[in-house]
Formats: C-alpha cells, structure tokens, sequence
C-alpha cells in the first residue's frame, strides 16, 4: 500500500458506497467530456430507485448518460449545459433542461451559488508525492465544481494522463474511488472535400506564429492538415485533439511566438484517441486551466495574431449566425464560440472565423439564408462576425453594411441556391 493510500485510508471506498452519499434534491455536477468519472456515473444511475429529484450538471456528455433515459425522470432531472448526443433526445422531449451560458461564465455559476453544488464528480490521477492529483483532460467547470461542493467524490483512475495546470489535493477530496477503466475516446472523425476546400481556405488566413483556438469537427481537423507550411504556431484552446500532435512533431506548433504563455499549450479541456493522452501525458509543456481563464475574452485578446475557428449550423444575410440549433429544437450550445470570437477580435492582428459547408441535407437545404429557421436563437451576432467561410469562398463582414453582407455572403453560398437567395434579399430590401 502506497503512503498516500495510507494516510486516507478513511477516504478509500467503492464507487456503489461512495454514492450512497448522494441525497434526493441534491446538485450533481460531473466531470467534464471524456474526463466523465464512468465508474462513479454508473453507480448513481444504478441507485435511481432509491433517489429522487437529484439534478445532474453536465456539459457536453460523451458517456451513455443513463440519468437522462426515459423512466428516469423521477429520480435524476439532467440540467444541460450544452446538448450533447447522449442528452439531446431528452431535452427535445422535455425530459431534460438546457441553460444558455458562455462557457468562460460556468464556473461563475458555481462559485457565486447561483447553481449551488451539493456534490462533485471527478475524475483524476493518482497524487504526486505532495499529495496533488491532475485533473487530467477536464479542468474547465470541473475545477470550479470541486472547490465549491460541499461533497467531492474522486475517481483515481492510473490509465488518465496527467497534465500540468489544474490539480487538485487529497485533503480537498472527501472519497477517494480507486477505480481503473479505459476514458472515453473521441474518434477522428471523416474528413470530405468539402471540409477540405474550407480548411485550405482558412488555412491561408493563419500567418506564421499565429495562436490557434479550434473547434470540436472536420472542419478544424481539415485546417490542421493544410498548416504544414507554416511555422512557430500556437495553441491556446478551449480544447484540441489528435491533429494537434502530427503537427508537433512536424515542427509546425511550437508555441514559441506566444504573447503569453510562451512555450506552452493551454487547453480547458482534451478530446481525442489514445494518441492524443499519451502525447499529452507527463508533458511538462501541456497546461489545463479553468474555463474562466482559457476562455475569457481579455486573456484570449493578449494574444497577438490570435486565430479562432469555429463552425455554424446557419449564417443568415445580415452575418447572424445560429450554431446551436435546428429550427427551434436545442442541437447542442453556445460553448465557447462567443468567447473566442470576442477575443480574437480584441488580439493585434487577429482574425475570427465561422466556418460551414454551403449546404445541408445532402445539399438540399442552403446554410446561407435570408432569415434564420424560426425559433432558432442568435449565438453569435452581427455586430461580432469577422469571417465566414464555406467550400466556395471566403467573406469578410467587418466593416461592411447590410447590403454589403448580404452581397459578400450571397458569393460563397452554394450556386444553386443564390438566384433564390438573391431575389429574396431584394424583396425584403437587403440589396437594391
């Protein structure tokens, strides 16, 4: 038996005991994406007979999330923080609830109780010799959760990687969870041409030494692989993924032309393969911070030629755009689109960008219209739009006026759909 283990032998339980601890009404919230504690999820889902009313605070929910299937709503009430595939069947049937927040305000959420929190979830290493345990792939609310539950439940998993940044200390865990398992992965996903075409455009917006925040896609997977041309980029992202590492070691990212943080990725959170945990296991140059820090606008402006790249379900004529929704059903959530794009636009030289194919639906339907689907909210507005680029151009808003959005938007909307597009633009005034 380790020292540690030793000294908070009083905190060692299994995962079934240590959430007997969870009480009927309480707040739940659980450790982020791919750093979702399962062993301890598990086990409360299998207690649902005995709980009642509990709420479950979850971002993006990359387990099966067991709480949120039907003949659950009595015991477990999932409070979304962002839809994820697991969750998004449950909020469209009311079952589930979405709160609207900009990823850098979650932890506010907690820290000034306007979502008190009853009990934490996480998920992390063994402890340093210190005492300090990594909070591995998942600093972003998570951190936030922990240091304002008035119950912290740890998985001690040894297959996370640990990172440098956010830890936490075993005095501030009130159960400890040895519990071994596989995280959940993010499989690269399938890049076309049409996110070919994008990426290579948006590539040729990205100077050498730029710092790069990417989005969760094909589309910033497929930009990764026109970057090789360039040098001393740098990363500091809500998260990156496996297209990350082939640049590295390419000698491409090399962090060095930082503004801050020089030498170092900085990440909220990780999503990825194997690949990706062992590359950034032990990696003194790997860091994880809160969300509140990585996403926040001011810190993400202290950047100089700061590149964010994130992708839109619709971009209307006038440049608003809808990254959220499907008519007016809650596809996934604001995240940290809205942050990055107001710090992007805040760094010397820096560039925001929305980036889409032209159309949906196996090219049925345009993602360039003239008004958004009704029902569906504004994610990011008009006003804070720089960029947007589909596979047939690349159209730059800032500066312009109404008509000359919807010109300039009209020429990188699929061709089929821009006689339709134009004569309704004119109807409603937007072009002479």
């Amino acid at each position: 038996m380790e020292n540690w283990q030793k000294k908070h032998q009083h905190k060692l339980v299994g995962a079934a005991e240590a959430v007997k601890r969870i009480k009927s009404g309480d707040r739940v919230v659980i450790g982020h994406a791919c750093g979702e504690p399962q062993a301890l999820t598990k086990a409360m889902t299998e207690r649902y007979q005995e709980l009642q009313n509990v709420e479950i605070v979850h971002m993006v929910a990359m387990g099966d999330s067991a709480y949120a299937q039907p003949g659950m709503e009595k015991s477990f009430r999932h409070n979304a923080l962002f839809v994820g595939r697991s969750t998004r069947k449950a909020v469209e049937e009311g079952r589930a609830d979405y709160t609207p927040c900009f990823f850098s305000e979650i932890p506010r959420l907690f820290k000034e109780k306007i979502l008190p929190v009853q009990v934490a979830l996480l998920q992390v290493t063994p402890p340093d010799e210190e005492g300090f345990c990594s909070y591995g792939i998942s600093a972003d609310y998570t951190v936030a959760a922990a240091e304002t539950a008035e119950l912290v439940i740890a998985q001690v998993n040894r297959r996370l990687p640990r990172t440098q940044g956010a830890r936490i200390h075993l005095d501030n865990i009130s159960l400890l969870v040895e519990q071994e398992e596989d995280l959940i992965e993010l499989p690269s996903p399938v890049i076309g041409d049409v996110e070919r075409s994008i990426g290579q455009q948006i590539a040729n917006l990205v100077p050498d030494g730029a710092t790069l925040q990417l989005g969760i896609g094909a589309i910033p997977d497929a930009v990764l692989l026109f970057l090789k041309d360039k040098k001393d980029l740098g990363i500091h992202s809500e998260m990156f993924s496996d297209g990350v590492v082939d640049l590295v070691n390419a000698g491409v990212i090399t962090n060095r032309k930082k503004t801050i943080n020089s030498g170092l990725f900085v990440a909220t959170f990780l999503m990825g393969t194997r690949k990706l945990y062992d590359f950034i296991d032990q990696n003194p140059v790997v860091y994880l911070r809160p969300s509140d820090y990585v996403n926040d606008p001011c810190v993400v402006g202290q950047h100089e030629n700061m590149i964010s790249i994130n992708s839109a379900v619709q971009v209307d004529l006038m440049g608003q755009v809808n990254a959220e929704m499907m008519g007016s059903k809650q596809f996934s959530g604001i995240g940290g689109q809205v942050d990055f794009v107001r710090g992007a636009s805040r760094s010397p030289g820096g560039k925001s960008i929305i980036a889409l194919p032209s159309t949906a639906a196996k090219g049925s339907v345009s993602r360039i219209v003239i008004e958004l689907d009704k029902g569906a909210a504004v994610s990011t507005s008009r006003n804070d739009v720089q960029y947007v680029v589909t596979e047939y151009g690349t159209a730059n808003l800032r500066g312009k006026s109404i008509r000359q959005r919807a010109a300039a938007l009209l020429e990188i909307a699929h061709p089929k759909f821009q006689p339709s597009l134009q004569e309704q633009a004119k109807k409603i005034g937007l072009l002479p």
